[in-house]
């Protein structure tokens, strides 16, 4: 191993996936020198085994699955996909796991980048290790932004590293679909999953612990996805939980605590995300390694002047366009402090972070698709708001032409006193591009009143608004 001197920076960002990415061209742009540091892939999880991927293989099932209801085409299409295609586009996307492009755009940007592991070696210090040993030491002297995102978490099962068990990663970059895979877990990523490798030709069993999916948002839009997935063929198991997994003969047994036993090629566990942060010397800083960062709205680790947390490892949204967002502010944090500037941006409020605030967005990619923000009604109720539910069907023009036998549902959450909405979701196929029209709803905290001048254009999906603010009106 070869040491060198310490080189400055006024800014070091650790982890260059799309948070870290978006500080250092924040930092940057402010006129700051900047570097960044990461041990994998620049572009992160997201690019090459989350959002990009996941979508990759999620969009031919959902188009397939759109044209089965569209009578003149649905004949056409009651074939099998093409997995082999499907995979290749996928592959295409992540950039066949290279990250020379993302790199070039660091380059593009006068970013200087280290490629290696990095590790906080006392305040405003990081220590990388390339992969070749080689050491370097950089210095900040105004910030370092930890960016290093999450990790799956696997149970504590005897013998699970053995079955050698799948996980986000596996599940969106496998190069063929399994003849019989298992999905344990009821969020997001098993939903998704689920959905897609369905859809490919896998025979999926889905093995859910709790109720019912997605159990952070309204109860009506796991149901829904329930239904589907089971019309589509996946066997769902809800109130299930797996007591061992073994691999016997290169095929994986899993038994459930129903007594249950269950044959498949490969299992998936989508059971939850823990932070990066057990290897990159929060010990050397007074923090607690493997833990999550709590942080200010300017994305600053609380009690430190100088260490921001951003993007999932501060626990506020584990969404890639909420970390995106997180980024943007600290990047002009961090630089209006270097520049002795206000934080508050008169016009913009560019320089605090409040969209983690009880109006996060979110989509399910799943058929049919599922889009949130803000406050359920059991998260309203809880916080202790007066509020009301207001629901209705998505069968209105739009849908209709969207598809024979649409099924979808809506809600929006009233607070009662302001009378404006806390939170709405929507459940049907493509109404993951209606969530927007809600987020700018529930974030600009438009009174009622206002939303019946916001007319939607017919006949489209967005329809449902004017039924939603009707209900409200007559009940």
């Amino acid at each position: 191993m070869t040491e060198t001197d310490s080189i400055a920076y006024d800014v070091v960002v650790l982890g260059a996936g799309p948070v870290g990415e978006n500080v250092a061209d924040r930092t940057r742009a402010a006129g700051l020198s900047t570097a960044v540091v990461e041990s994998e892939l620049v572009g992160g999880e997201c690019s090459y085994w989350a959002c990009m991927p996941s979508k990759a293989l999620l969009r031919p099932v959902l188009a397939q699955a759109d044209a089965r209801r569209l009578p003149g085409l649905s004949q056409a299409v009651q074939g099998p996909l093409d997995t082999a295609a499907v995979v290749a586009r996928r592959n295409a996307f992540t950039s066949n796991w290279q990250d020379d492009g993302q790199i070039q755009w660091l380059n593009g940007i006068d970013v200087d980048f280290y490629r290696g592991h990095g590790r906080l070696a006392g305040p405003r210090t990081v220590e990388v290790t390339g992969p070749d040993g080689e050491r370097k030491v950089l210095t900040a002297r105004h910030a370092v932004a930890a960016c290093t995102g999450t990790r799956a978490v696997l149970p504590d099962l005897p013998g699970l590293a053995e079955v050698k068990p799948w996980t986000s990663r596996e599940a969106t970059s496998a190069q063929a679909a399994p003849d019989r895979l298992v999905v344990v877990g009821g969020g997001v990523v098993a939903t998704e999953m689920a959905t897609a490798w369905q859809g490919l030709g896998s025979q999926v069993t889905l093995l859910v612990r709790g109720k019912g999916l997605l159990n952070r948002m309204e109860p009506f839009a796991g149901e829904l996805i329930a239904e589907a997935l089971t019309e589509a063929g996946a066997d769902v198991r809800t109130g299930t939980s797996v007591e061992s997994v073994t691999r016997e003969n290169g095929t994986v047994v899993v038994i459930t605590d129903q007594g249950e036993r269950i044959e498949a090629d490969e299992i998936l566990f989508a059971t939850g995300r823990a932070p990066r942060t057990d290897d990159i010397g929060l010990d050397t800083v007074g923090l607690e390694p493997g833990s999550w960062l709590p942080v200010d709205d300017t994305l600053r680790v609380t009690g430190s002047e100088w260490l921001y947390a951003v993007g999932d490892i501060n626990h506020r949204a584990l969404l890639t366009h909420q970390g995106k967002y997180q980024a943007r502010i600290a990047g002009a944090a961090i630089a209006a402090r270097a520049a002795g500037e206000p934080l508050l941006d008169a016009e913009w409020g560019a320089h605090v972070a409040t969209a983690d605030h009880g109006a996060v967005p979110q989509v399910v990619f799943a058929d049919p698709e599922a889009a949130a923000v803000g406050l359920s009604l059991a998260e309203a109720e809880q916080a202790g708001h007066r509020v009301r539910a207001v629901d209705h069907n998505l069968v209105v023009a739009g849908s209709s032409l969207y598809g024979d036998n649409y099924r979808g549902r809506a809600r929006m959450v009233v607070d009662l006193e302001r009378e404006i909405l806390l939170g709405v979701t929507f459940v049907g196929p493509g109404v993951g591009e209606l969530i927007h029209s809600a987020t700018i709803a529930v974030v600009g905290q438009v009174p009622i009143s206002r939303l019946w001048h916001a007319v939607p254009s017919y006949p489209t999906i967005s329809e449902v608004w004017l039924r939603l603010l009707e209900t409200y009106r007559d009940n």
